[in-house]
């Protein structure tokens, strides 16, 4: 099941962590923007190939991303304007991630019986279009007036991505070969879910 579906069971901690942080007198669109900062700073140390540090960096980046919304919770601070940002900040953070990757020396795929040999650059690529494809046909169908309703559902939602990618990167630590495997498992994945996401808004499409 999709985290999103859960995330009711967060509310008391959130509610917790948006009075701690509200102190700080920061606006929810400030703490948004923040987010992407440890994200850059994680891009560094991906280079370095220093996998724990930037492993840290993005869960802290996750935090700051939790922060926003509770704060504006608490303080009665939600706005439409601060939920469009958030989701448009989320997918820089996730981009700026999938970037750093790109420097550092991991191991490419090899298909299994085949003499194939995928480089990781393509294994990140069809990560992030298959990323890209899950949010953009959410999009397209409301747009184009195929569905009333937003679009959801299928394998992996953006948190069980970031998810994947954050243990692939811890995992990094021990043995590169075992996020290359992890970015074998996101770019099928990914694109999975947005076939999943085309079948749906065929199957509840209006007309």
């Amino acid at each position: 099941m999709a985290f999103y579906k859960n995330r009711q069971k967060f509310g008391g901690f959130s509610i917790k962590i948006g009075i701690i942080f509200s102190k700080f007198r920061l606006s929810p669109n400030t703490w948004t923007i923040i987010s992407l900062i440890p994200a850059l700073v994680a891009v560094w140390f991906l280079m370095q190939e220093s996998f724990l540090i930037a492993a840290l960096l993005f869960i802290f980046s996750a935090f700051i991303d939790l922060i926003d919304g509770s704060v504006a919770r608490v303080t009665g601070r939600v706005s439409v304007f601060g939920a469009y940002l958030d989701t448009v900040v989320d997918r820089y953070v996730e981009a700026i991630i999938i970037f750093g990757l790109l420097f550092a020396s991991l191991p490419a795929f090899a298909i299994p019986m085949t003499n194939i040999i995928v480089p990781v650059s393509a294994l990140i690529f069809l990560y992030f279009f298959g990323g890209l494809m899950t949010t953009y046909v959410k999009a397209a169908a409301k747009e184009k007036g195929l569905v009333e309703k937003e679009l959801k559902g299928g394998l992996l939602e953006r948190a069980e991505r970031l998810m994947l990618l954050f243990v692939g990167i811890l995992l990094a630590i021990y043995d590169p070969m075992l996020l290359t495997y992890m970015l074998v498992l996101l770019a099928v994945l990914t694109n999975i879910t947005a076939f999943q996401r085309i079948r749906i808004a065929a199957k509840n499409r209006r007309h």
